[in-house]
């Protein structure tokens, strides 16, 4: 058996490293022998390790603003909608509709090809910005459109560049934090499309309201070129900030060696296998991992239906307006239901990491969320269904508690998990191109149909979690009377 030199600190290599076809069987000892002589490299690996999470902490909240204006970008079509962008470009039907399903092809098409690349390269901090830098520019392109055609490839290509940012900042983050971590970590990054619808509305109605005109140009122009400037700023900078995977930071002026080497041993020890010497065959290999559990195709199918109930999203302002209130007053208002909305699923992600449990914490806020629905679908009057858009705004913490637990459920090998991610969220997509047509204008100002259609997708989301966990529960039962599975660690158990 021979031996090398990993993270700084030498020791013995493993069996499994010595053929690709084994899944580390046979190697248990020599992984515990090998992780108890790293443990005498750390003597003081509280003080470590809390520094270590502290600087990575730091680095990975750009994430937030990226997410932010990732989302602003997404939807700032559906706040140019309320001042003229349909009849500047003299959409008609179903067009407006199209143009924003539109983005999520491309965006389906990319995730999971572009998950297996990053994995590859293992270069996240100059990927990532990169596409950041793209999607900001064909957002200001979007400004310049004339009619249908153009903005319908503008909206395409949008999407096709942005699949990279979400799935890629998912699998960064499980590359750095362990399960118990990773659901509020998960939490404040996906806080993000909260977050952005409401200040993102607050930035639409001053743009919109402000620069109408101006150089001769309409407001809602100005609202593509303004958000997309914005996001090319955000970009350069990111590539200064975000990190790289542990394994792959070749040199670090942020990481003394020691923390570079427990990083890599912190998840060593969450899942019983180091990304390094994985036991795995590489992109290919993880392509058909993903594909053969079946796990991640009922992932993929749930997340598509909860992406169907959230799609109210989208259509935020419209439903906002159906109050009553001026453009400027409805774009305002949407601000603190995304607000509240915000404080709760915050809470309710860091009360799942505290408690190890998911599936709780997901029907809560559906639960809330179709009262929310069938308050709106009741009444037309104006304060009850203002309260209803609070109740359906929060329903987005299942999105975010989900998240995590699917980054949970899938915890090995990488290459696996980069393209489940990927996966999951390019199926999920699909979601939301069926719903942006769940919400016509014909079905206005009431939208009964539409949040009919939701409370519809909530019991079936609620369905699916259910069996789902009861799935996860049988595994417990197995890992514990065996010990052990595939190489996970002696104490892994999936978060119910």
């Amino acid at each position: 058996m021979s031996s090398r030199t990993s993270r700084g600190i030498a020791y013995e290599r493993l069996p499994c490293e010595d053929s690709i076809d084994t899944a580390c069987e046979g190697s248990l000892d020599s992984d515990v022998a090998s992780q108890n002589s790293i443990y005498d490299e750390f003597p003081d690996r509280e003080r470590i390790e809390q520094s270590l999470l502290r600087k990575v902490d730091l680095r990975m909240s750009i994430l937030v603003l990226i997410y932010i204006l990732n989302y602003i970008d997404r939807n700032n079509a559906a706040a140019a909608r309320l001042r003229g962008f349909e009849d500047d470009l003299h959409l008609e039907g179903q067009q407006f509709n199209t143009i924003l399903s539109i983005l999520y092809v491309g965006y389906t098409l990319m995730q999971v090809p572009s998950n297996m690349y990053l994995n590859k390269i293992g270069r996240p901090s100059i990927y990532l910005p990169t596409c950041m830098a793209i999607w900001g520019l064909i957002s200001v392109l979007t400004g310049t459109a004339k009619g249908f055609l153009g903005a319908l490839c503008t909206r395409f290509f949008l999407g096709f560049v942005e699949a990279a940012f979400f799935p890629g900042a998912l699998f960064l983050l499980s590359k750095w934090y362990k399960r118990r971590e990773l659901g509020q970590r998960t939490a404040i990054l996906t806080c993000g499309i909260m977050i952005s619808n409401a200040f993102g509305s607050l930035l639409a109605s001053a743009i919109l309201d402000g620069m109408d005109g101006i150089m001769g140009i309409a407001a809602w122009r100005w609202l593509f070129y303004i958000e997309g400037f914005m996001t090319i700023c955000v970009a350069i900078c990111a590539i200064f900030i975000l990190p790289d995977f542990p394994a792959t930071i070749t040199s670090s002026s942020w990481l003394t060696v020691e923390e570079q080497a427990l990083a890599q041993l912190r998840m060593e020890e969450d899942v019983g296998i180091d990304d390094e010497t994985e036991c795995s065959k590489g992109g290919e290999s993880g392509l058909k991992q993903a594909f053969s559990d079946w796990k991640v195709w009922w992932l993929a199918f749930a997340m598509a239906i909860l992406n169907v109930l959230l799609s109210f999203n989208a259509f935020f302002p419209t439903l906002s307006a159906t109050l009553g209130y001026s453009s400027t007053v409805s774009l305002l208002l949407c601000s603190p239901p995304w607000l509240f909305a915000t404080r709760v699923a915050f809470s309710m992600s860091r009360h799942s990491d505290a408690k190890g449990e998911r599936f709780g914490h997901i029907m809560i806020p559906l639960l809330v969320g179709i009262a929310g629905f069938m308050m709106a679908m009741a009444t037309m009057k104006t304060a009850v269904r203002y309260l209803s858009l609070f109740l359906m705004a929060q329903s987005y913490t299942a999105f975010v508690v989900y998240w995590a637990w699917v980054s949970n459920s899938i915890p090995h090998p990488t290459s696996k998990r980069a393209v489940a991610l990927a996966f999951i969220n390019a199926f999920s997509s699909l979601g939301n191109i069926a719903g942006s047509y769940i919400w016509p204008k014909s079905w206005g100002p009431s939208y009964w149909n539409s949040y009919a259609i939701c409370i519809g997708c909530g019991a079936v989301c609620m369905i699916m979690s259910w069996i789902f966990r009861q799935h996860l529960m049988r595994l417990n039962k197995e890992i514990e009377a065996r010990n052990i599975e595939g190489g996970l660690s002696k104490d892994f158990t999936y978060l119910l």
